[in-house]
């Protein structure tokens, strides 16, 4: 009884080691979705998607710099980037993502990141950007960043030292400016008139902390924008949508700079239906990325139908 069970053992293993090697050697399947990582969460809970925190990975020629996945609100490792990490490793990336900003709680209240101060997220990420620096000898790491993620990776650049670690930055929908969805950044400025700007932010940030932070006017805003929006030593690369209903206006993601380059979704493409979510798993706006990570590539995007909130 005991051979036979060390028999199947033994079989099982193979069969997995032959199905994992199989499908490296075809590459991942990539499914253009924003919820593409909610099923890989569900199944292995705090773990890495396909193609993701491969301890094994080794930096090529053509792609030294290992891309850092840095997800919205809400989000996490594997929820956020069910599109990129497996897209990214098939084009030879060595592609890193990690939680960052949840509350310490158990699963499942510990897949939500982005819920802590931007500035603990960003204190989070630095430690996460040293390990896979030192892991793969690398100089420097590329970010693709959705939503809430542009903000804490550039508090990370900006304030954190990170600037001389980070090359590339991809930006998919970024609230440089911040954001004034359903009037919140007015309500907060008016609240702060009448004197109840405390009591606003209590209400605000009972359950997201950053969120009262990425408020058009907010403090945080502001002392973070005091020297201009960008790091002048990162390239970056916006892409944004007009249908963004999270990051309003959408201009607050097309800020100008000499090291800035910015890319509407809709241009030239009316079927791209991508609002806040979609836009991370549409494919046009990973054809933005792949081109910002890769300049020397720059194919060219495709267009085609793309609905809201899936991508």
């Amino acid at each position: 009884m005991r051979r036979s069970s060390r028999s199947l053992l033994v079989l099982a293993a193979a069969a997995l080691l032959t199905w994992a090697t199989a499908g490296a050697a075809a590459g991942y399947p990539v499914d253009y979705n924003f919820f593409a990582g909610i099923a890989p969460e569900l199944a292995n809970p705090g773990g890495s998607l396909p193609g993701a925190n491969d301890p094994g990975c080794v930096p090529s020629a053509e792609h030294p710099n290992p891309v850092v996945l840095l997800h919205g609100t809400g989000g996490g490792a594997q929820t956020n980037w069910g599109v990129y990490a497996p897209l990214l490793a098939n084009e030879g990336y060595c592609v890193y993502s990690l939680t960052y900003g949840a509350y310490g709680l158990p699963w499942p209240v510990s897949a939500v990141g982005g819920m802590r101060p931007i500035e603990q997220s960003a204190a989070e990420v630095s430690v996460f950007v040293d390990r896979v620096l030192a892991r793969t000898g690398a100089a420097r790491v590329d970010f693709v960043a959705h939503s809430q993620g542009n903000i804490v990776g550039n508090y990370y650049i900006k304030r954190l030292g990170g600037a001389a670690r980070v090359d590339k930055f991809a930006a998919i929908a970024p609230p440089w400016l911040g954001t004034n969805a359903l009037g919140a950044g007015d309500i907060a400025a008016y609240s702060r008139a009448l004197g109840a700007g405390p009591a606003f932010d209590a209400v605000a940030t009972s359950l997201c902390q950053a969120c009262g932070q990425m408020l058009t006017g907010d403090e945080f805003m502001a002392a973070l924008n005091a020297d201009g929006v960008y790091d002048p030593q990162v390239s970056y690369t916006n892409i944004v949508t007009t249908l963004d209903e999270l990051i309003v206006p959408h201009t607050s993601g097309l800020v100008p700079a000499p090291n800035a380059t910015s890319h509407v979704v809709q241009d030239g493409c009316a079927q791209d239906y991508s609002e806040h979510m979609a836009i991370a798993g549409s494919p046009r706006a990973a054809g933005h990325v792949l081109n910002a990570l890769d300049p020397a590539r720059q194919a060219p995007v495709p267009c085609e139908f793309v609905p809201p909130f899936t991508g």
